[in-house]
């Protein structure tokens, strides 16, 4: 049989993946994998997301390698499919779409030892926390959910960030989709539209920028009237193993009291 050897080129998917019992079986990474440290120190780094060196994860030989449609080039995955027996792609837009997420990374890695139990379990931790996120009763509010600056950029409502925010009862600005992939998804700010006259919460991510206390008046000047609060960008937009704490984050975030 051959040997199994998994190459992730997803944050999210290489910490999920750990997560399943499968990090023996890990043989590359991206720069941006570091979750969980101690596991991955030893898996070698084959560039990043949006530019991944092919060549070097080729001489990796991996059997799997574990894609997703907003984080990966579409070229990056076609590629692929020239050296890898099994390309796997994935998509979890809303916070939900983790339990699909848990099923397919399971169907794929079935005959591993433990993979079948673990994924039940963060099905059910998983499920449990949606179900404690939505049992709360808050207030809605417009939120304003900056990713970057220099020029201002956020996400669209189609994003896993977005409907993330939904389950707190929170409308994110502007209201606009982004598609299945592509620039629309984190559409920019001219900073003069008419409906940041109406934000109630401003949340400056710690990444892909890492915001900090020193933008917090210059965001302040953006929405006068808005709350304006630094947030862990990686509990709000990394799903997979990390969505349950995520979604128990959100409710930190969003309680009244």
């Amino acid at each position: 049989m051959t040997q199994l050897r998994i190459a992730s080129l997803v944050p999210s998917a290489t910490e999920t993946l750990v997560a399943l019992g499968l990090a023996p079986c890990l043989v590359a990474r991206t720069g941006f994998c570091i979750h969980p440290a101690d596991a991955l120190k030893t898996v070698p780094k084959v560039g990043g997301t949006k530019d991944v060196n092919l060549a070097k994860l080729e001489k990796l030989a991996p059997t799997h390698v574990v894609v997703n449609v907003d984080e990966n080039r579409r070229e990056t995955a076609e590629a692929l499919r020239e050296f890898v027996p099994h390309v796997i792609v994935t998509h979890p837009s809303r916070p939900e779409d983790n339990l699909a997420l848990f099923e397919q990374l399971r169907a794929a890695f079935a005959d591993q030892p433990g993979v079948n139990e673990r994924a039940a379990a963060l099905s059910a931790e998983f499920s449990a926390a949606l179900a404690r996120c939505r049992a709360q009763a808050r207030p809605g509010a417009n939120v304003l959910y900056l990713i970057w600056r220099e020029p201002w950029m956020t996400v669209a409502r189609d994003t896993y960030i977005s409907t993330l925010l939904a389950e707190a009862g929170w409308r994110s600005w502007p209201a606009v989709l982004g598609g299945e992939h592509g620039a629309g998804r984190y559409p920019a700010l001219a900073g003069d539209e008419a409906w940041l006259r109406h934000i109630d919460r401003v949340l400056l991510s710690s990444e892909p920028y890492r915001f900090g206390p020193e933008h917090l008046a210059e965001a302040q000047a953006l929405c006068p009237q808005a709350r304006v609060q630094l947030v862990d960008g990686e509990l709000l937009s990394w799903w997979g193993a990390r969505g349950a704490a995520g979604l128990d984050y959100l409710g930190t975030l969003s309680d009244p009291r």
